[in-house]
Order: C-alpha cells, then structure tokens, then sequence
C-alpha cells in the first residue's frame, strides 16, 4: 500500500490579508479546479502583517470577486514562523512582499511575484488598492486573472517533479 503524497503547498502573500492576497487565494482556487490540480494543491494566504487577523476579506474586494465569477472564502491572518517551512510556493503581490517574506525566512527560490506569471505585465506589482475606490478593485482582479494561466502552469509543473516527472 503505498503513502498518499503531500499536497503541494502554495501561499498567497499581501500586507493585511484583505483585499489582493485573499482575491488571489480564491481565484487560483478556481483556476486549480478547473485546470484538474485542486486534489494535489493546499492553498492559503496571509498578510506580512496581522492587523486584520480574523476579519473576512475586504467587502470591496469581495464585491470585485462575486462580480468576476468567482467564489469568496478566507479569514485574514498575519504570516506564522512555521508558514515558511511548510509552504513549497510564496506568491507575493509586491516586492514589498518578496523582501519581506525572504527577510522572515523563505527560500528565495520559492518566492514569486504573482506578476510574473502575466507575460503581458506592464509592470510587477499588484497595487493595493485598499485606499481606492471600486476601479482599484476591478484592475487588482484583472491583473490577478491575467496571471493566473502562467501560475497554474508552475504549479503543474511543481506537483510533476515532486511525483518524479510523473
């Protein structure tokens, strides 16, 4: 009999957990059932900091979801000691986030921007949009989306070498 394999493991990082991480967390989830991977992927978010530990998502970015189709789930939390041990995938919405997540401990090569995987960028960054207005919400959404092909590709690819290009 042999052991279920681990689910690989990616985490969706922004400053409070609100607004771009969660939408992110959500719409990759999506993306992941669709593509036939959500079985073989666990999938989180958190904040680099904790000053919305326990609050549900933005209502704006929350409103921004619902109106692109996609579910929305997720309490906010800050980012743990052990989060960067057991994640294989930190995806960041700012390089903000990469300094960050690198300084608290996660292996540089297991830290993106979600940007990257958009071939179209015209630039890295997700901007938070938390002091905006609803156009803010609506550019987050797309710019997530248009990264969101390129970022399920990775993790296929990531779950294949686990399994020993399976």
């Amino acid at each position: 009999m042999s052991r279920p394999r681990a689910p690989f493991r990616i985490i969706f990082i922004c400053t409070g957990n609100i607004c771009r991480s969660p939408a992110a967390e959500n719409m990759f989830r999506e993306h992941a059932r669709r593509a036939g991977i959500l079985a073989d992927v666990e999938i989180d978010s958190a904040g680099t900091g904790d000053w919305h530990e326990g609050e549900d998502p933005d209502h704006r970015s929350a409103d921004a979801l619902r109106e692109a189709g996609y579910s929305v789930e997720g309490t906010a939390r800050g980012l743990l000691p052990g989060d960067f041990v057991r994640h294989d995938l930190f995806v960041c919405m700012d390089r903000s986030h990469v300094r960050d997540v690198v300084a608290r401990g996660a292996p540089r090569e297991r830290v993106v921007l979600v940007r990257h995987f958009d071939e179209g960028r015209n630039h890295d960054d997700v901007p938070d949009p938390y002091y905006g207005g609803r156009d803010g919400f609506a550019a987050m959404i797309a710019m997530l989306e248009s990264s969101m092909d390129g970022l399920v590709a990775r993790v296929r690819s990531e779950i294949s070498q686990q399994r020993g290009g399976a």
